[in-house]
């Protein structure tokens, strides 16, 4: 069979190189490295981008529209198993024993999405409906909690964070996730 198209040479395979070396390999990256660096350091720049970060409008309408979308078994499937391997240990431990049957729900300001979890038969649940507490607050407090950069008594001194409901429960859970040894990074949550 003749073919009316030249037969190009293959390229040669490229080395192998991790996916972040090939990153890094790119034109530019280390330019925007330096800078990234430059301005980490940059204790003004630090603080300011902070404050915008705080107080820019919050994408939670956006959020709130998506959740209406996304069915109940798909957000079930999306948070229940990073959060079970998040804190597995402590759940081994018993440290989650007090909240066997209870529902708690985290919900952004404004009657925006929130989750409402629970914790049966040894394991955290992503469950529909009201939470007998209610944890309310910005992205970008929850975010503060979740990275441990703020103590949580601090978040709802400031009222960064409210509880409504059975404030006791909350109040439990604010003083088991301040107790616990954990953090949260891409890679623990999406990576088994």
């Amino acid at each position: 069979m003749l073919s009316i198209f030249p037969k190009l040479p293959l390229p040669s395979p490229l080395p192998a190189l991790s996916t972040l070396t090939a990153i890094k390999a790119f034109p530019g990256v280390e330019r925007l490295t330096g800078l990234r660096d430059r301005l980490a350091d940059n204790g003004l720049f630090t603080q300011s981008f902070s404050v915008l970060r705080e107080y820019l409008p919050s994408p939670a309408p956006a959020f709130g529209m998506l959740d209406s979308q996304v069915p109940m078994p798909i957000k079930q499937l999306a948070a229940e198993s990073p959060l079970n391997r998040l804190f597995a240990q402590a759940m081994a431990d018993g440290e989650f024993d007090d909240f066997e049957g209870r529902r708690i729900r985290l919900e952004l300001n404004g009657g925006h999405p929130g989750i409402t979890l629970g914790f049966w038969a040894g394991r955290l649940r992503v469950v529909d409906g009201p939470g007998e507490a209610t944890i309310r607050g910005s992205l970008a407090a929850f975010r503060t909690l979740a990275e441990r950069r703020q103590d949580p008594d601090q978040l709802f001194f400031q009222r960064r964070l409210v509880i409504e409901g059975d404030t006791e429960l909350g109040l439990a859970l604010k003083n088991l996730l301040d107790g616990l040894e954990w953090s949260v990074s891409l890679r623990a949550i999406l990576l088994p």
